[in-house]
């Protein structure tokens, strides 16, 4: 029972420094970095559906798999999200395929 329980509070205080450690870290970069930062993240979403997928294909009770499922679904999630974020940054540095229209009035005084 004590060790159980210490492994408890020993993962408890990994996962309180991880996540304290994130959130100094992300709050310090700048705005403009951010979606590239997401963007290069991706292959992290990656590696958690992988451990997401490696859990549910060892469950061997209902909970397990639940656990395992909703990993899946979620790493999946943040896959796709990440993927849509990096497509719509790289569109902003795609040139532009409209063709200006020469008969639009131009924003200048005096014509």
């Amino acid at each position: 029972m004590l060790v159980t329980s210490m492994t408890f509070i020993v993962a408890l205080y990994i996962f309180m420094l991880a996540a304290f450690t994130g959130y100094v870290v992300i709050s310090r970069v700048p705005s403009i970095l951010h979606t590239p930062l997401m963007s290069g993240s991706n292959f992290i979403h990656g590696i958690v559906v992988v451990g997401a997928l490696s859990v549910l294909l060892s469950a061997t009770n209902l909970p397990e798999e639940i656990i395992g499922f909703f990993g899946v679904l979620f790493g999946a999630g943040n896959v796709m999200g990440g993927y849509m974020v990096t497509d719509r940054m790289l569109a902003m540095f795609r040139p532009s395929t409209k063709k200006p229209d020469p008969n639009a009035k131009s924003g200048k005084a005096g014509q």
